[in-house]
């Protein structure tokens, strides 16, 4: 299912802070006039558009900088409910492998596994914000959890 311009999960702070993270990645301006669907539309991995990337491949520059936009908008939103200053770190090797941290004082409040970074992508728009909200919850849990750490 693709997104309309009357889709409610356009107006989701979510895909409002995705969409902004990846207006700043454009620093030539080609985003310009946009629409939020085209700008996020490389998110979008269908079964067939996956089907079409091989199974083993070293990520380019937009792939790296879109994972990096998907951690950063985290990293926004868990300052906005937590009031604590969320840093990104990607760390990937040149085949795609690596690892997302998110830290708020000296907390790790996220540590995702990348693997096949190549193939980052979701099956729709929702699952994009699932997965987003999912993150989220579970590092302003942590968060809240080890206040006195993130704190620190």
């Amino acid at each position: 299912m693709t997104a309309t311009t009357a889709d409610p999960i356009l107006e989701t702070d979510f895909v409002k802070e995705m969409a902004r993270q990846m207006r700043a990645l454009d620093t030539y301006g080609t985003y310009t006039g946009w629409s939020v669907e085209k700008i996020l539309a490389p998110y979008v991995l269908t079964k067939e558009r996956k089907a079409e990337i091989p199974l083993i491949g070293d990520p380019d520059d937009e792939t790296i900088s879109r994972v990096k936009a998907f951690y950063n908008s985290i990293a926004v939103l868990i300052e906005k409910e937590a009031g604590l200053l969320a840093v990104p770190l990607i760390h990937l090797t040149h085949e795609g492998f690596g690892r997302a941290l998110i830290t708020v004082g000296r907390l790790v409040a996220v540590d995702k596994t990348l693997r096949d970074v190549h193939r980052f992508g979701f099956a729709s728009l929702e699952k994009m914000k699932e997965e987003g909200d999912k993150i989220l919850k579970g590092a302003v849990a942590r968060i809240t959890e080890h206040r006195d750490v993130a704190d620190a």
